[in-house]
């Protein structure tokens, strides 16, 4: 396990000069089977794998979950060595953030909508924190899960932008056998939330329907159904359901070609996001 910055880019050199291919899976630890299966693509595409545990304090807001976000460092190493054991980079925050840190990555556009209105600095957080991860790994290709999906829009935008010689793969979502996006936050669920959040992503799967199957244009009437859906868990409380173009995110009025439908909703003192990509060209 390495923690400090200077360990990690040490190990990193060796690598290259070994002339291994790095692959790498930010994560925030409390791992479950979806970062496994990033581990286990990177294990298929890299010679060299990197995992970081690290609870990113800058992505938090005012008032949000940084401090009761779980944590449960053991079991995620035990988890890491049934996937090939790869390196693991576990920094403090006095690690990441020396005293006087004042910079911060800010990408605009694809943050601004959805998440980046309900949690205006998160997206900062989370691209500053991820390009110092970048620059201190060396990876030459980073993983991501398709459930973060405007955090990878965020992600690929700031590498595009800032020349960063990292290439992006984003992994499909890997969910519980009644259909609940895999996520840290679920462990916050008791069992009647628990039972309610399958909505979200029954949700998608009628949304999906009604596009492919019902050839249906009109965003209103799929947003309609995606909401009167959610409504029937009576504690599920909607904060957005956006139907949009997958690279931009600009929100779309009539669906024709590649279209990204983003949920996210609270449920008690947790907040779940779910999503589906929909591959049509529609005449």
């Amino acid at each position: 396990m390495i923690t400090t910055i200077e360990e990690l880019r040490r190990w990193s050199r060796q690598q290259h000069n070994s002339q291994k291919r790095i692959g790498f899976v930010p994560t925030m630890g409390a791992l479950h089977d979806g970062h496994l299966s990033l581990v286990k693509t990177a294990n298929q595409c890299c010679d060299s794998v990197l995992v970081s545990i690290f609870v990113n304090p800058t992505q938090f807001g005012v008032n949000e979950d940084f401090h009761q976000y779980p944590r449960s460092l053991e079991d995620d190493l035990r988890l890491l060595q049934t996937v090939g054991s790869p390196e693991v980079f576990v920094p403090n925050v006095t690690e990441m953030y020396q005293t006087g840190f004042d910079v911060s990555v800010h990408v605009g556009g694809v943050s601004q909508p959805f998440e980046g209105k309900i949690r205006p600095t998160h997206f900062d957080g989370v691209a500053t924190v991820v390009l110092k991860l970048f620059l201190a790994s060396g990876a030459d290709v980073a993983f991501f899960g398709q459930k973060d999906f405007q955090q990878v829009c965020v992600v690929r935008k700031m590498v595009t932008d800032l020349n960063v010689p990292v290439e992006v793969v984003v992994c499909p979502i890997i969910r519980e056998p009644d259909g609940l996006a895999m996520s840290s936050r679920n462990k916050y669920l008791s069992k009647p939330q628990r039972s309610q959040a399958v909505v979200l992503s029954q949700s998608l799967i009628l949304a999906e329907k009604m596009i492919l199957d019902e050839k249906i244009r009109d965003v209103e009437i799929v947003r309609k159904k995606i909401r009167s859906k959610i409504e029937t868990a009576p504690d599920m409380k909607i904060d957005y359901i956006a139907i949009a173009d997958p690279k931009t995110l600009h929100e779309l009025t009539i669906i024709n070609f590649d279209t990204v439908i983003l949920i996210a909703a609270g449920i008690g003192t947790t907040r779940l996001i779910d999503n589906v990509i929909i591959t049509t060209t529609m005449s």
